[in-house]
């Protein structure tokens, strides 16, 4: 088995916490700058108080190949709302001013951080006050991109598993894996099909033969009963398609947030930290 290495942040703490709690943590997704800026930072600076024990900001990327419809939609909302990575870490900035506890973690694709410059992303992000990172299109053997450099610059750098990760596989992707192992519980993009908790709950098991990282599971959850289901048996359910989905039907004619978009997307947050919590009680 691996034993957790990486740097102490935000998450660790947080998985200490909840692990002291007895119970699973609810991770939230919602991409930087859908709908619109704006309404965006207000959804997520509110987005803690809600419910969201760790916050997932997707990093818009107009080639975003293994989201979901909905995901890939944000995105270029997003972009055509002209959201950049540099303003996406503007938003971490003024969630910091209010919630120093909250880990926050950048989920997104390579090429944009290549464009920024690693170096100089790794260091305005651990600024801004990043705790970790998912990049979905780099595999543990493109570790010195960038895994090896966030952890050297005391960011959690987090590996994605699925179904199809084999025992021969997982040592490779959790070996300089921090902060936690996301579980993709489904085959295919996300949003696109519901998770099933005992097939979870049995590749949750293998994962924690190979590493002691908390389990955090995605993909495939969208309701507080699904959210309820997931946390009996990992670490963390995660919810990102659901939360979008929200955004995308709550526009005008003209693309607009409605009046009440972000007060929807806030009570399913809710709902879903309801669920997870009074999953072991």
């Amino acid at each position: 088995m691996t034993t957790q290495t990486g740097p102490e942040t935000r998450i660790t703490r947080k998985f200490a916490e909840l692990k002291a709690e007895g119970r699973a943590g609810l991770v939230t997704f919602l991409t930087a700058g859908d709908p619109t800026p704006e309404l965006s930072e207000e959804i997520i600076l509110e987005i803690a108080a809600a419910g969201a024990d760790l916050i997932e900001i997707g990093m818009p990327f107009s080639d975003p190949m293994a989201d979901g419809p909905a995901i890939q939609a944000s995105s270029l909302r997003a972009l055509k709302a002209g959201m950049t990575l540099p303003k996406t870490l503007d938003i971490v900035r003024a969630f910091r001013k209010r919630d120093n506890d909250t880990p926050i973690v950048l989920m997104g694709y390579y090429n944009p951080i290549y464009i920024y410059g690693v170096d100089r992303f790794l260091a305005d992000a651990k600024e801004a006050g990043v705790d970790g990172l998912i990049v979905v299109d780099l595999p543990p053997e493109e570790e010195g991109e960038l895994c090896l450099p966030a952890i050297k610059a005391g960011i959690n750098f987090i590996y994605l598993t699925a179904p199809t990760t084999d025992d021969a596989r997982l040592p490779k992707v959790v070996r300089h894996a921090s902060g936690f192992v996301y579980y993709v519980s489904i085959t295919g993009i996300t949003g696109t099909k519901s998770a099933d908790a005992g097939d979870v709950a049995a590749s949750v098991a293998r994962i924690r033969r190979h590493t002691d990282l908390p389990v955090a599971v995605g993909f495939g959850i969208k309701t507080p009963d699904q959210a309820a289901a997931i946390a009996r048996v990992s670490d963390a359910a995660v919810v990102g398609s659901a939360l979008v989905g929200i955004i995308a039907e709550n526009r005008d004619p003209s693309g607009l947030p409605l009046p009440d978009t972000k007060d929807k997307v806030l009570d399913l947050v809710k709902a879903l930290a309801a669920g997870v919590r009074a999953a072991r009680d």
